[in-house]
């Protein structure tokens, strides 16, 4: 879970977790699947989650993606989320960093604190938007958790993503406006929340409207394949038609 150069996550390529553990802040967090992973090793001397699900800098971990020459499309921190208020500024600046220099990746940013991304990305690039290879998400469980939409519009990135996993109750309208790519997920897992087919559709069909990329990664259940990733017969796998130029890196 350190740098994964393959991972199960159908809407990436690798995982970079300079970054591990986080706490909980909404509903959406009840059933974490990556605390679950860690909690299991808590306590495994040696292990790297001796420690399981609490925060933990890794700052031997802060380089890795320039080592990564073939061009990769990298989920930062999949096991915790950059923008906890107890990771220190001065960390994330190294994170930032790295990503800036490795302009040959995509990087895929996401975070629940939206307050604290946006006021972070409003201190590093003004007025400018980010770089278009570091693509900045919100995770959104339901309808009542819209504000962190808001706070990703006023956020100066070059490209706007919403993670709607899991989706646990209807969203109803969503301002797509400036929004380059929405996934939609069912939880997975012991005690998983099913998901309603409506609630996916009426994301989806919003979608189709305003042209946004659209990729329904699973139905969920026990397991994440449990129920598979089609909707009304067909996989959506969207990506958005923004895409960095890839820069070839040194070797």
């Amino acid at each position: 879970m350190a740098v994964a150069d393959s991972t199960s996550i159908e809407w990436t390529d690798a995982t970079w977790n300079p970054v591990t553990g986080c706490t909980k802040i909404s509903a959406g967090c009840d059933h974490c699947y990556a605390e679950r992973f860690s909690e299991r090793f808590r306590d495994t001397p040696g292990h790297p989650f001796e420690t399981g699900f609490d925060l933990t800098l890794r700052p031997e971990r802060l380089e890795q993606p320039l080592h990564w020459r073939r061009p990769r499309m990298i989920f930062v921190n999949s096991m915790s989320d950059l923008f906890h208020k107890e990771i220190p500024t001065q960390f994330i600046d190294r994170v930032f960093d790295t990503m800036e220099n490795a302009r040959w990746h995509t990087f895929q940013i996401l975070t629940k604190r939206s307050s604290l991304m946006r006021n972070y990305l409003r201190r590093r690039y003004g007025e400018a938007s980010g770089p278009v290879h570091m693509w900045f998400g919100v995770s959104v469980e339901d309808g009542s958790k819209k504000s962190r939409i808001k706070h990703l519009h006023d956020a100066p990135a070059g490209v706007r993503f919403l993670s709607i996993e899991p989706l646990i109750g209807p969203m109803g309208r969503v301002e797509l406006a400036g929004i380059d790519w929405v996934i939609v997920g069912g939880e997975s897992g012991p005690g998983a929340r099913s998901m309603n087919a409506e609630w996916v559709r009426e994301v989806r069909d919003q979608c189709l409207a305003a042209g946004v990329a659209f990729f329904f990664k699973q139905w969920g259940g026990l397991r994440p394949k449990s129920g598979g990733r089609k909707l009304d017969d067909v996989e959506w796998s969207q990506f958005p038609e923004v895409r960095p130029i890839y820069v070839a890196a040194a070797e």
